[in-house]
């Protein structure tokens, strides 16, 4: 049975392959029709393009090295696929944030559907659905509504710590737990309490399960051989369409179970539903139409699930980029506590008010968002139409990649870039300076995070919570020796440190009294 399917593979291979060319061959027509060059970048082979000489595992690495030959916009051929990569925040701002109207669209990827992703609106073609979702979410992660978190954001950090002294060897889940109990809260009203809370579980199982499936990379390979979603069960090859069944399976699971659990405690007189996004719009709902209901509440259902996603696998990220910082850096972490210390002091734990004093620790959470970005391409933007940029040619349907890892690597802005240093971010007279990565690492124009007030505030709850309460370092052995090791990455749509030793502990002047305390104040 299997030469027949490698026969019937090679076949469609083939035919395949020459669709590409018939592709490949339009597109160089209309460009010598249009009379301009495109960008520069490395030559393509024929058919492949460049897709052999990109690092498939961290292809950000590729591109940066390639703007050193080609410069801050790079053209590359994927198969038939042609992208530009942006290599610079300057040029990513003309054309994603001032020709928003071109750039604001998504490219088709071939894995969406198939996974069950779908319904993500951050993946979402440019149009009415789209915009529907960005609105709705807007009106509860804008400026000022999002202040309103804070106090639940201060509260889920105390428990964070809480979690940690507890169990420090499970740091990593702990970190997990708390960015989905801001989001979750935010997004639901839903109080995660338990270390093993179920709505965590179901959330986790379907954002690891297909995560690195989500990449312009990742998707090349089903879209040129989209045969592998048909072949039967039983036959070779098969893992791709079981795969994909079981992501789908997940994130139906995801978007379901606790959009249920709203409806089910606003029926219930018995409960007292807070404020949340799903429940203010399911009230707003009541007030509408019967024909628009099922509409509406797919786009709230849609909106709900790519909040608490995206929010799961940066927010997460984000925090262990800064513990592996705090264990390779510990003069770092020394100053930030010392701040702390002499502004808060240590009869009480720092809250937002705090903020304004508090320079080195805002500059030790711009620098965790530089020094490893956890979105280190972005999110692929599309071109709505052709463009003309620095007299190059852009053509519609281009893959615009803002390379925000190139743009954390250069040397002129960042010197020593590869070292996490926080006095990068402050002035000689000891203010913050107005570079702040937070300006590129959420993405440009209408497609920009928009969420990003409340990740922000979340990223810093957290890590002034632990600097002030924990000290983090490398982990000893039994014969008390150092346990060097070097870090790894696994990546996905967001790239993360892959879980690694270290050592977790409350701060000398942080008794188990006070532990208690806390404990008890969040239970």
């Amino acid at each position: 049975m299997v030469p027949a399917v490698d026969g019937h593979f090679a076949i469609l291979a083939g035919i395949s392959l020459s669709f590409v060319a018939v592709k490949a061959l339009g597109r160089i027509i209309k460009k010598r029709q249009n009379n301009l060059p495109l960008p520069p970048g490395p030559v393509p082979l024929p058919l492949l393009g460049n897709i052999l000489s990109v690092d498939a595992l961290e292809p950000w690495l590729t591109y940066t090295e390639w703007r050193a030959a080609y410069g801050d916009l790079v053209f590359v051929r994927m198969l038939d696929q042609e992208i530009v990569v942006v290599n610079s925040q300057h040029i990513a701002e003309a054309l994603l944030d001032k020709r928003s109207r071109i750039y604001s669209d998504r490219p088709y990827l071939s894995t969406l559907e198939p996974y069950g992703w779908s319904i993500s609106f951050a993946f979402m073609r440019y149009g009415d659905e789209w915009r529907r979702c960005r609105r709705l979410f807007h009106q509860t992660f804008r400026p000022e509504s999002a202040v309103k978190f804070r106090p639940m954001q201060i509260r889920r950090a105390r428990e964070l710590v809480v979690n940690l002294v507890d169990d420090p060897q499970h740091y990593h889940d702990h970190l997990g737990t708390f960015s989905l109990s801001v989001v979750m809260s935010a997004i639901y009203d839903y109080d995660i309490i338990a270390r093993d809370d179920p709505l965590v579980r179901i959330v986790v199982k379907a954002v690891d399960r297909s995560s690195a499936l989500l990449t312009p990379e990742r998707a090349l390979m089903l879209e040129t051989f989209p045969f592998l979603l048909k072949i039967p069960d039983w036959c070779w090859g098969s893992s791709i369409k079981l795969s994909a069944r079981d992501s789908t399976k997940r994130v139906n699971e995801m978007a379901d179970v606790p959009f249920r659990y709203v409806q089910q405690h606003m029926a219930d007189s018995s409960f007292s539903v807070q404020s949340s996004m799903v429940a203010e719009n399911l009230r707003r709902m009541e007030t509408q139409d019967e024909a628009f209901k099922p509409a509406f509440e797919n786009i709230l259902k849609k909106a709900a699930t790519t909040g608490v996603a995206a929010s799961y696998e940066t927010t997460s990220a984000t925090l262990m980029v800064f513990v592996l910082a705090m264990v390779l850096y510990p003069d770092v972490q020394k100053r930030a506590q010392a701040e702390i210390d002499s502004v808060v002091g240590r009869d009480r734990l720092p809250t937002f008010e705090d903020r304004a004093s508090l320079r080195y620790i805002d500059a030790v959470v711009r620098e965790t968002f530089r020094w490893q970005p956890v979105v280190p391409l972005g999110l692929p933007h599309a071109t709505l139409s052709d463009d003309v940029y620095d007299g190059y040619f852009i053509p519609k349907g281009t893959i615009i990649m803002h390379n925000t890892w190139g743009s954390t690597r250069d040397e002129k802005r960042y010197p020593d870039a590869s070292r996490f240093i926080p006095e990068r971010f402050i002035d000689v007279d000891g203010t913050l300076t107005t570079d702040d990565p937070a300006q590129y690492i959420f993405g440009f124009g209408r497609r920009i995070c928009p969420g990003r007030y409340t990740a922000v505030a979340s990223a810093w709850s957290a890590i002034v919570t632990m600097l002030a309460t924990l000290d983090i370092s490398f982990a000893k052995d039994d014969q008390d020796k150092v346990i060097s090791f070097t870090p790894t990455f696994i990546g996905g749509v967001a790239r993360f440190p892959a879980v690694f030793p270290c050592s977790i502990s409350a701060r000398s002047h942080i008794d188990s009294d006070l532990v208690d305390s806390w404990r008890t104040a969040e239970t």
